[in-house]
């Protein structure tokens, strides 16, 4: 056994020593799943057949010379044998595109089990368990369940505290600003799927614009614009929406809040996508109890 060999395996027993002590050290008993010993046992068999293979043909480059045909093509000088492919490889091949043809077609068929799908219907009875012992939950468990789900699902965007952080998204602690008021009269609206379909552009234009937009930025407190008569003829005159016939300007209640979870929005400040795979029913409901408490 030439130096060359023994250095090679003195390094896969490296590896294999390396690997058998980070496993010990978290406290996994190899020999007591058959998963994990047929895991290690690959993991060791890999490390020996590499570092063997490796030095064989290292070897092998050393000691064999080229012979055969030339092929008429080269690149740079540098050209290529006509020899046929070694029958190793192409036996190798044809195996493993008969084990794969097995594996797909028979021994686990693609149309049949998938850890993907497990996962789903996992995903599904948990969140079907999950709403069953939530359906009757009081606010104030509405509200604690409400603001983690906040904290995981919605403060990368609108911030911690819900104020949007500096115009960079929604703010809660608010419905909606002078500038958002104004950007949907001038470009009109139609993406959160209400009854009352899409709200059209120019609605209101110059002073009745600013004037309604004032009106409802500061909460539609005071004196009432005249010009609002053409916003309250779909959101009501109390600005509440129509009894969910269309958004309500007022504040987040939980018609507009299923909508936007639901479809998305885009407005001025940007894209908010859809939610609607990402959170229950139940969670919606908590999250609408936590987004209510910010503006109060």
């Amino acid at each position: 056994m030439n130096a060359l060999m023994i250095k090679a395996l003195a390094f896969a027993a490296v590896l294999i020593i390396a690997t058998i002590a980070v496993v010990t050290s978290l406290d996994i008993d190899i020999f007591a799943d058959s998963v994990n010993a047929i895991t290690m046992g690959g993991a060791i068999a890999i490390a020996t057949i590499t570092a063997s293979v490796a030095v064989k043909y290292v070897n092998q480059m050393k000691t064999d010379t080229a012979s055969g045909k030339l092929a008429e093509e080269n690149w740079d000088g540098i050209g290529e044998y006509e020899n046929e492919l070694p029958s190793g490889w192409a036996y190798s091949f044809l195996a493993v595109f008969l084990w794969s043809m097995w594996y797909g077609l028979i021994g686990y068929p693609v149309n049949a089990y998938s850890q993907i799908g497990e996962y789903n219907e996992d995903v599904l009875a948990y969140n079907a368990k999950f709403e069953e012992i939530h359906k009757n939950a009081d606010e104030a468990t509405l509200k604690e369940m409400g603001e983690s789900i906040f904290l995981v699902q919605c403060q990368q965007c609108h911030g911690v505290t819900g104020d949007g952080l500096s115009g960079k998204a929604q703010d809660f602690t608010a419905r909606m600003s002078k500038e958002q008021v104004l950007d949907v009269i001038n470009n009109g609206s139609n993406q959160l799927g209400y009854p009352m379909g899409a709200m059209p552009a120019g609605m209101a234009q110059g002073a009745d614009a600013e004037a309604i937009a004032v009106y409802i930025a500061g909460g539609m407190k005071g004196e009432q614009p005249a010009a609002f008569a053409a916003c309250g003829s779909c959101h009501g005159m109390d600005g509440k929406g129509n009894n969910g016939m269309s958004p309500n300007l007022v504040s987040y209640d939980a018609t507009l809040m299923n909508h936007v979870l639901q479809n998305g929005k885009k407005g001025m400040i940007g894209k908010m996508p859809s939610f609607k795979t990402l959170i229950t029913p139940v969670q919606e409901k908590a999250l609408t109890v936590y987004v209510q408490s910010l503006s109060k």
